[in-house]
């Protein structure tokens, strides 16, 4: 949904961690707060198409600026345990861009 197209409703289940079963309620959620919005897809009519409001696009946006600071308090238990903070912030890179691939669209 954060991506430069819109989804499908059917196409939310397919990335990861999101499973058919709780997807309209996952969305239905977000639309209560107003972060996305749903609407019918303009070739297939039987389609809703799923997508950010601006709302949900800065929502988006200050998570992403506070991932870096969750990521360092994540990581934090691997270098009190002895582990370099050059070590952990290497495999935090390299754990991050596995997670980032198999995600679609990215």
């Amino acid at each position: 949904m954060a991506g430069s197209e819109p989804l499908s409703q059917t196409d939310v289940p397919g990335r990861p961690g999101v499973d058919r079963t709780t997807t309209v309620a996952l969305l239905d959620g977000l639309e209560r707060r107003g972060l996305v919005e749903r609407r019918r897809g303009p070739r297939d009519r039987r389609r809703d198409i799923v997508e950010l409001t601006d709302a949900g696009r800065r929502r988006r946006g200050r998570a992403e600026e506070a991932r870096p600071a969750t990521e360092r308090r994540f990581l934090a238990p691997a270098a009190r345990d002895g582990f370099s903070r050059r070590w952990t912030t290497r495999r935090a890179a390299t754990l991050i861009r596995a997670l980032r691939a198999l995600l679609p669209g990215r």
